[in-house]
C-alpha cells in the first residue's frame, strides 16, 4: 500500500515534469525560424515592402541590419509620388516652391544615406527613383550605384528649382559593363555620338524619354551593332529637335518610338525585329520625308498617328530592289499583325504621299492581320472621292495585280470609326470578295442608334448580296 508521503513525491515529481515541458515548448516558440532563412529569400519577401519599412527593420537585431545594408533592390518611388510643378518666374519661385523643394530633399538626402551605409561589396541589382535635384547630385547618385556593380537603373528626374535648363546625360553610365537595363526620364542632353560610341557593351533595355536633341539632330550611327551589341529592347519618347533616327542593333527584338514631331527621316534595318511601335512621329509640313524598314522577322507593327512621310520603304534580305523615285516600294514578307492610323494634313494631298500610303500598306502583302483607322481608309481612297460607287469599284478592281499577295495571306481586318461611308463599303465589299484567306472582318463604329442599326442591315445585304473569296469569312459589326 503506497503510503501518503511517496503519493506526496510522486504528485511533485509529475508537475515537475509539465513545468519542464511546457518551458521548452515556450522555447521553442519563442526560435527566429524566419531569421535562420538564406538571405536570397528574405531579399525576395523584403522587397514586396514599401523601402521605408525595410529601413525600419534594420533596427530589430544584427541580423536584419546586415540584411538592410545588403538590400540589392533599392526602390524610392515607394516614398511618396513625383510630380513637377509648372514653371515659374525668378521672382517668386523660391516661395513658391521652398516646402516643395524641402519635401524633395529630404527624399534625395533619404536615398544618399541609403547609398551611404550600404556593404561596399554587396551589388545592387536594382536602383529606381524619382526626385527633384541638381546635376551634381545627380551624378553622384548615379555614379555610387555604378561603383556597386547596379544592373537596372529607372530614374526620373527635374531641376530643383524649375528652370529651362536641362540635364547632361551622366557619361559615368556609359561605361559600366553591369548595366542590363536603363530607364531615364527627363529634360537632358546627350553627349556627341563619338564619346557615347563603343560604350554600351552590356545593355540589354534601353529607354530614353524627354531627349534634347538640337544641337545634334541626325543620329545616324549611335545606336549601331559597335554600341549596342546587346540591345534588346529600345524606347525612345519626345525626342525633341531629332530629324534624323538610324537604328541597326542585330540583336534588337522590340522598338518603340513616340513623339519625335520633328523627325523627317527614319532608317530600321534589324534582322531579329520582332515587334515594331511607331506613333506621333513625322514633320506633316516637310517635303522630303521618308521610311525605310528592313526588318525580316517582323511580327508586330503598329504605326498610330504618324503623318504620311513622301517615301516609305520595305525591305528583306531575300527580295530587294533599289528604287529612286518616291513612289518605289520593295515587296516585304512581314506575315505579322499590323495596325495602321495616319495624321492626315488637309491639305496635304499630294501625288506622292497618296502613293507613299500605297506603298505602305502594300509592304504589309503577307499580314495576317490588318486594323485600320479610318482617316487612313480616306487617304487611300483620296482620289476617289469623285467617283461614283460603280467606278471606285473598277478602280479596286484594276488594283487587284499589286495587291494580290496582300489579298492571298490576309486573315483578319479590323477598320475602327468605320462611318458606313461609300468608299469605307466599296473597300470592305472588295476585300471580301477577293480576300481568299480572309476568316474574320470587324467593322467598329462606336455608339449607334436606330438609324444606323438599319443602315447596317443594309450594309450587310449588300455583302451577301455577291459570293465572297472566303467561304471562311464573317462579318461582325462593333
Amino acid at each position: 500500500m503506497e503510503t501518503r508521503s511517496a503519493k506526496r513525491k510522486k504528485i511533485i515529481a509529475h508537475r515537475n515534469n509539465h513545468q519542464i515541458i511546457a518551458k521548452a515548448a515556450k522555447k521553442r516558440s519563442a526560435i527566429d525560424r524566419i531569421s535562420d532563412l538564406p538571405d536570397a529569400i528574405l531579399h525576395r519577401i523584403l522587397f514586396l515592402l514599401p523601402i521605408k519599412c525595410i529601413a525600419q527593420m534594420s533596427v530589430l537585431s544584427k541580423r536584419w541590419r546586415f540584411l538592410w545594408t545588403t538590400f540589392p533592390d533599392l526602390d524610392f518611388t515607394t516614398i511618396s509620388p513625383f510630380t513637377i510643378s509648372p514653371p515659374t518666374t525668378t521672382k517668386n519661385r523660391y516661395n513658391k516652391f521652398s516646402t516643395a523643394n524641402h519635401r524633395h530633399s529630404r527624399r534625395q538626402d533619404f536615398i544618399t544615406q541609403v547609398l551611404s551605409i550600404r556593404d561596399k561589396n554587396s551589388d545592387i541589382r536594382i536602383l529606381c527613383f524619382r526626385a527633384r535635384l541638381s546635376f551634381s547630385r545627380l551624378n553622384n547618385l548615379i555614379r555610387s550605384a555604378i561603383r556597386q556593380n547596379v544592373r537596372i537603373l529607372d530614374v526620373e528626374v527635374a531641376t530643383e528649382v524649375v528652370t529651362d535648363d536641362y540635364f547632361n546625360f551622366p557619361r559615368c553610365i556609359i561605361g559600366s559593363h553591369s548595366l542590363k537595363v536603363l530607364k531615364l526620364k527627363s529634360g537632358f542632353r546627350l553627349p556627341p555620338s563619338s564619346i557615347m560610341r563603343d560604350g554600351f557593351q552590356s545593355l540589354q533595355t534601353l529607354s530614353l524619354s524627354l531627349v534634347i536633341l538640337y544641337n545634334q539632330p541626325f543620329l545616324s550611327d549611335l545606336f549601331s551593332e559597335s554600341s549596342f551589341p546587346l540591345l534588346k529592347n529600345l524606347h525612345l519618347d519626345m525626342c525633341f529637335g531629332l530629324k534624323y533616327l538610324r537604328v541597326g542593333c542585330k540583336a534588337l527584338e522590340d522598338f518603340s518610338l513616340e513623339k519625335c514631331f520633328q523627325l523627317q527621316g527614319l532608317d530600321i534595318s534589324c534582322p531579329k525585329l520582332e515587334k515594331l511601335k511607331v506613333a506621333s512621329c513625322f514633320d506633316a509640313y516637310s517635303e522630303k520625308s521618308w521610311v525605310r524598314i528592313s526588318a525580316p522577322k517582323l511580327q508586330d507593327l503598329v504605326w498610330h498617328y504618324n503623318a504620311v512621310t513622301d517615301m516609305t520603304m520595305f525591305e528583306d534580305h531575300h527580295h530587294l530592289h533599289h528604287h529612286q523615285s518616291s513612289s518605289s516600294n520593295s515587296l516585304s514578307v512581314f506575315c505579322g499583325d499590323a495596325s495602321v492610323g495616319f495624321f492626315i494634313v488637309n491639305e496635304d494631298v499630294s501625288i506622292g504621299k497618296l502613293q507613299s500610303v500605297n506603298n505602305f500598306l502594300s509592304g504589309l502583302s503577307h499580314a495576317r492581320s490588318l486594323t485600320l483607322e479610318s482617316q487612313t481608309i480616306e487617304q487611300w481612297n483620296r482620289d476617289l472621292w469623285d467617283m461614283t460607287s460603280t467606278e471606285e469599284e473598277q478602280y479596286w478592281e484594276s488594283q487587284i495585280p499589286s495587291l494580290k499577295p496582300f489579298l492571298q495571306h490576309l486573315k483578319v481586318v479590323k477598320i475602327h470609326g468605320f462611318l458606313d461611308c461609300e468608299n469605307e463599303v466599296t473597300l470592305a465589299k472588295f476585300l471580301l470578295k477577293h480576300g481568299k484567306a480572309l476568316e474574320e472582318m470587324q467593322l467598329c463604329a462606336g455608339q449607334v442608334n436606330a438609324r444606323d442599326t438599319l443602315r447596317r442591315q443594309k450594309i450587310r445585304s449588300q455583302m451577301m448580296g455577291f459570293s465572297w473569296a472566303s467561304s471562311n469569312a464573317k462579318v461582325a459589326f462593333q
